[in-house]
């Protein structure tokens, strides 16, 4: 089992830390909220809680991982006597808008995942989509101006994540550069994760749902893995997945995001990191870890997943703030949470609480199990507050 540290960041990096906790790396972690469990997981961490209204900032990120790096590499030598520096940088959520400072991080240090111009190409609406196109590939009506007429239209901001950038058009709707506008297809939403290599390549498939809130119906909410699909679905979203790799040089652990509308898997997007169904994927020895880093070293991720990767049926969901407000009470976490909050920190409304998961036979029974769960942990850390909800939106 390796030592070697490695650098993460990313809105929130928990569940990156988690597994390559698992995986024998010592994580060195920068995230916008500063869980107490990432904190646990880390060997050290620098907390940006700005990044979350404003983004990461150039200057302030390179400073806290160059911080990152010199404290570890002082504490390991003390240690050990050997001051390697870290494997490289796997980057989370809160990048794909940022393509200009994804490629200043590509020259401090060595990305572990897609370089700077696969994220760039695959979160340009014009670029993407015309690619799409190109290879007769499934998609929503998708256009870059302003539509005459907005109603009937969502509009999503590039290079947005997590469901909170997309909103209905009101009938008026003026042309942004940061915008682009898509027709909304009715069908069942599900995910695929990828693990793209040089010599092979390998997916499992999710399901996933919103959580709704005021003026953002499709916030995502969670979803659920370990699917046995259709064999034409599966064989079709798999040469999607195939295809858009090759097209666009993907590498590593991947999402792409679909609709599935009558039987037709239609393509949304692709988010080039990994991202949420890592939660819904990993096991106890962090192997979807491990084999991110083995693709993006040139390796065999397929040959590292049948070594021994055993996933697990489970949901997992965000748990918002949304009966209010909230000043975390010091409880008694239950073991199925993650993203815990420190006890007395203020929660705004309609921001996560926590993570919660639920392990079963079935994908049915799990999210069932999940969402019991989620009622009972609104219940504990809810008991006896004010809700705020008098808070403006």
């Amino acid at each position: 089992m390796t030592e070697s540290a490695v650098l993460i960041a990313g809105f929130s990096g928990r569940a990156l830390a988690a597994s390559a906790r698992r995986a024998g790396f010592r994580p060195l972690v920068v995230d916008a909220f500063g869980d107490t469990d990432t904190r646990r997981l880390a060997s050290a961490m620098i907390v940006l809680p700005e990044a979350l209204r404003q983004g990461f900032r150039g200057n302030r990120l390179m400073a806290a991982l160059a911080e990152l790096v010199a404290g570890d590499r002082q504490a390991h030598a003390r240690r050990t006597g050997d001051a390697a520096a870290p494997i490289g940088l796997v980057l989370g959520a809160g990048f794909e808008d940022a393509p200009a400072l994804v490629a200043a991080l590509a020259r401090h240090y060595r990305l572990i995942g897609c370089p700077p111009d696969v994220v760039e190409a695959t979160k340009s609406p014009a670029r993407f989509f015309g690619c799409l196109a190109k290879l007769g590939i499934a998609h929503p009506e998708t256009q870059i101006d302003a539509p005459a007429c907005g109603s009937g239209w969502l509009t999503k901001r590039v290079g947005g994540s997590g469901g909170t950038h997309i909103a209905r058009c009101g009938q008026h709707v003026t042309n942004r550069r940061d915008r682009y506008y898509q027709r909304p297809v009715a069908g069942e939403p599900m995910s695929m994760l990828g693990l793209v290599g040089r010599r092979s390549s390998a997916f499992a498939f999710s399901r996933q749902w919103p959580a709704p809130m005021p003026r953002r119906p499709f916030r995502y909410g969670g979803g659920v893995g370990n699917l046995t699909l259709d064999e034409d679905l599966e064989a079709r979203m798999v040469s999607i997945g195939l295809d858009v790799s090759q097209a666009f040089g993907l590498v590593g652990m991947i999402s792409l995001d679909f609709i599935v509308a009558d039987g037709t898997p239609m393509l949304l997007e692709v988010n080039p990191r990994p991202g949420a169904s890592l939660d819904l994927f990993d096991d106890a020895a962090g192997t979807l870890f491990r084999a991110h880093v083995e693709a993006c070293q040139d390796g065999d991720p397929a040959e590292t997943l049948a070594a021994g990767w055993s996933p697990p049926t489970r949901a997992a969901a965000y748990l918002y703030a949304d009966e209010g407000a909230l000043t975390v009470p010091d409880i008694a976490w239950p073991e199925w949470t993650a993203d815990r909050p420190a006890a007395g920190s203020l929660v705004p409304r309609f921001r996560p609480l926590a993570t919660v998961s639920a392990d079963a036979a079935t994908p049915t029974a799990a999210e069932a199990a999940l969402h019991e769960r989620m009622g009972r942990l609104a219940q504990l850390l809810y008991r006896g507050q004010k809700t705020g909800k008098e808070m403006p939106l």
